[in-house]
């Protein structure tokens, strides 16, 4: 287990973070776009910063999920093979992120996180409004193996924007509607971060103190975007998220690179 001392300043800035996390997360992904580079900037060595993120977000991806599955906007069993696929892909992400150098990381995680918040700023989303599941075909099955592994993978590895690239890929993928797209999304998510956070326990990266308070934090935001997002769509937080997340990451390449 990792500790790292914080001033309380520093403390309740992550929290406040985390509160914003978790209420975009669950409306368009990406939460962990904010958390990650605040938790870097911070002071936390990249392995912590991945592994405490993954504590904290597992508690706001459980309260997003439960929110669509009640909802009826999840099925886990037509979802089945996603779930299996993207667990594996988190194990196998996770146990590489272990193999990787400091400074390999902290070149890496800021060039993810400016690609993902500029695909999520210029990507389109799910453009129909049915709430009816996919087509059960023969490449269905096909497609979930694919997804799951290749974003459990990068969810394992990196992080941060992984909820973007499940809702991006699901409009590419499947017919359903915007809702349906943002429970698989959030839920799937779920999946791969508390996989990942099992992996990084027992490699033992993961600061628990800090962790589970931005977890509650996390926790009250994705309960309030998750039914904002039922409620409103993400129209008005996309912008907003967009801006802070690109600021935030160029900060963090101008560290990693001319620091």
């Amino acid at each position: 287990m990792f500790e790292f001392a914080l001033d309380p300043m520093t403390w309740g800035l992550l929290c406040l973070v985390a509160l914003a996390a978790g209420f975009i997360d669950a409306i368009a992904g990406g939460g962990g776009m904010l958390t990650v580079p605040a938790l870097l900037t911070a002071g936390l060595p990249p392995h912590v910063t991945l592994a405490t993120n993954k504590l904290a977000a597992s508690f706001g991806s459980l309260t997003a999920s439960i929110t669509y599955y009640r909802k009826r906007l999840f099925d886990p069993s037509f979802w089945a093979a996603s779930i299996l696929a993207t667990a594996i892909g988190a194990v196998l992400g996770t146990l590489l992120v272990d193999y990787l150098s400091v400074e390999f990381l902290n070149k890496l995680l800021p060039i993810v996180i400016i690609c993902v918040a500029c695909y999520s700023l210029f990507g389109k989303l799910s453009p129909t409004e049915s709430h009816d599941l996919p087509k059960s075909e023969p490449a269905l099955k096909t497609k979930q193996w694919f997804q799951g592994l290749s974003l459990g993978f990068f969810d394992g590895l990196a992080g941060p924007g992984a909820g973007t690239f499940w809702t991006a890929s699901n409009s590419l993928l499947y017919k359903m509607s915007l809702l349906l797209n943002c429970g698989l999304a959030r839920s799937m998510n779920f999946v791969s971060n508390f996989v990942s956070l099992i992996t990084f326990v027992a490699l033992g990266h993961v600061n628990f103190l800090l962790g589970l308070t931005m977890g509650a934090f996390l926790m009250l935001g994705a309960w309030i975007g998750a039914h904002s997002a039922i409620k409103f769509g993400s129209k008005l937080i996309k912008p907003l998220f967009n801006t802070v997340v690109i600021i935030l990451a160029i900060k963090l390449i101008a560290e990693a690179y001319f620091a």
